[in-house]
């Protein structure tokens, strides 16, 4: 069964355009991750920094790993201290870099006048499980304990990302509530891949037939987990769904598309996260599948866009 016909006709017409996303498998991933980084170098050379300077920094790794390179957006002449964005770039855990959203970086630092961080964690299959989620861990260490030379509000760092980065946002802001050192202020899930029983579990009918399938889900979890995904052993800092307890976490902002394979997972974690009195906003996009947002002059991603700009500038506090 397809949900072709199900699609928004905007995002319908943009599809045939979408860069192309092969079926990933240990053969195609060199060649994805090629042409991600194809895609990554034309967004550097294309876009305009605009009063937001641009530099890479590598910041102590945790518990021994190695160090964690970042990229920082800082926009100019901003009033200090600035607030933070640490973004956690997607890719199915095994995909993608932080300059793969080079231009929405310096948008978001200029835009909101924040410090915006993104983190270029270790993927998988050459590093599971727990190698990203540390990696990520090490960044929003460095923010806090570097917040004075940094010039940044240590009280006001969101989390968020798209997608498998999503998801990982939403492992960090579990792991720093447990570890109890740092404070996250919000995160910001687009399209979160939270759960990998969705892998064996997932028989909506109309989900998960473009850009992300559920073949490709089954190999980013697997290759993240180091073994089959779906089983009792995944932990709640690989996947976030399978924390039980939900209580204490910042408030959240969840997105995804009606025709997304994350759908449901995405529902029930925003269902979760109310009952446990955390402060949450979910929104579903008619029509829209995995990362529709990148056909930006659909009607359904402008107001994606306004509706996630709205949540940062009430979580910052503008």
């Amino acid at each position: 069964m397809t949900s072709r016909h199900l699609i928004d006709p905007e995002l319908a017409a943009g599809l045939a355009g979408f860069p192309p996303f092969e079926e990933l498998t240990a053969d195609t991933l060199p060649q994805m991750r090629e042409m991600m980084s194809g895609l990554a170098r034309v967004q550097i050379e294309e876009t305009p920094q605009d009063g937001v300077s641009f530099t890479e920094e590598f910041v102590p790794g945790s518990a021994g790993g190695p160090d964690v390179r970042v990229l920082t957006y800082r926009p100019a002449n901003a009033r200090e201290p600035l607030p933070v964005f640490l973004h956690i770039h997607g890719g199915g855990l095994v995909l993608g870099s932080p300059e793969i959203r080079h231009a929405s970086s310096i948008h978001i630092a200029r835009r909101f006048e924040c410090l915006v961080v993104s983190v270029d964690y270790r993927l998988a299959p050459e590093t599971r499980y727990p190698g990203a989620i540390e990696d990520c861990y090490a960044a929003l260490s460095w923010l806090h304990e570097g917040a004075a030379a940094l010039a940044i509000d240590r009280n006001r760092i969101i989390i968020g990302g798209e997608s498998a980065g999503a998801g990982l946002a939403a492992a960090l802001a579990i792991l720093a509530r447990d570890r109890g050192r740092i404070p996250v202020a919000y995160q910001l899930l687009i399209y979160p891949m939270l759960d990998d029983r969705t892998c064996v579990t997932g028989d909506h009918p109309h989900v998960g037939h473009f850009v992300w399938t559920q073949a490709n889900n089954r190999f980013g979890w697997s290759s993240y987990l180091g073994h089959p995904p779906g089983g009792e052993c995944a932990a709640a800092y690989a996947a976030a769904s399978r924390c039980d307890n939900l209580a204490g976490l910042p408030p959240a902002f969840i997105a995804a598309g009606s025709l997304d394979l994350f759908l449901e997972e995405d529902i029930d974690y925003a269902r979760r996260l109310i009952r446990a009195g955390v402060p949450a906003e979910l929104h579903i996009y008619p029509g829209a599948f995995h990362a529709f947002d990148l056909i930006a002059d659909a009607g359904v991603s402008k107001a994606f866009r306004r509706d996630w700009q709205n949540a940062v500038e009430k979580a910052f506090g503008s």
